[in-house]
């Protein structure tokens, strides 16, 4: 992970047009209201950090790994067509693991390391593109994985969807920020959001599936190496179990 993090910060150097908003590219106006609307979630985030991290100090390093997940994912840019980028958002397994509170905390640290080491987004942007990949995908992803669990039990496509989906949505948000910003002389809102839908889905679609099966493969890692982490996040079938013992 050391190598791939050098190469990210030392070779990405291409300017990224995609989910994560360039800087300046947004109005003032936007731009401020975006701020205003992600920071609630990320003090609401840094609380929910707290209270895992002093309940179960143990979680930390499993903390540092979803976030490094995040990080690795999303700065992974990949081209597009007509001059922009996509990539994946990683933001899944920390959902699913954390809840989508703490997620809004480790995102938005993503975005803001990954605008100030590889020119990937920006400051000014940095709230819509927290909300969009940081706050609006992990809720999804959460939420997915809670229905997908009651409805079938079957963790590993639970997981598969919360990712996949959560993946998507972040760049349904973006294109709808995109096109609040700048709609179409003709058609306003619903033109320019297909526009910029349809430029995302073209690449974003397989790499949404190469996302959720990724997860997967992780997920199944963490079972394998790191189970009583997983019992204490009430993930696996051991928890309840170690819980009548004691």
């Amino acid at each position: 992970m050391g190598v791939l993090s050098f190469y990210l910060v030392v070779g990405a150097t291409t300017p990224a047009y995609a989910m994560h908003i360039m800087e300046g590219y947004l109005p003032a106006s936007w731009a401020i209201f975006w701020w205003i609307v992600a920071l609630p979630f990320f003090v609401l985030g840094l609380r929910s950090l707290t209270k895992i991290t002093q309940a179960n100090p143990e979680l930390k390093l499993l903390l540092a790994l979803a976030g490094a997940f995040t990080f690795v994912l999303s700065a992974l840019k990949m081209p597009s067509v007509t001059g922009s980028c996509s990539h994946p958002t990683g933001t899944g397994l920390g959902a699913v693991l954390f809840g989508p509170l703490a997620m809004s905390v480790l995102g938005t640290l993503v975005l803001l390391f990954q605008a100030l080491l590889l020119a990937h987004g920006g400051l000014t942007t940095l709230g819509a593109n927290a909300f969009s990949m940081a706050i609006a995908g992990p809720f999804a992803a959460y939420w997915i994985y809670q229905l997908m669990m009651w409805l079938s039990g079957k963790q590993r496509i639970a997981i598969f969807l919360a990712a996949a989906l959560a993946d998507l949505l972040t760049y349904v948000i973006t294109s709808v920020q995109l096109a609040l910003a700048f709609p179409a002389p003709v058609g306003g809102f619903i033109a320019s959001f297909a526009k910029f839908a349809g430029i995302f889905a073209i690449t974003q679609v397989p790499l949404a599936i190469s996302e959720g099966l990724l997860t997967v493969l992780v997920w199944n890692w963490l079972q394998s190496y790191t189970p009583q982490e997983l019992e204490l996040l009430k993930l696996i079938k051991g928890e309840p179990q170690s819980n009548e013992s004691v």
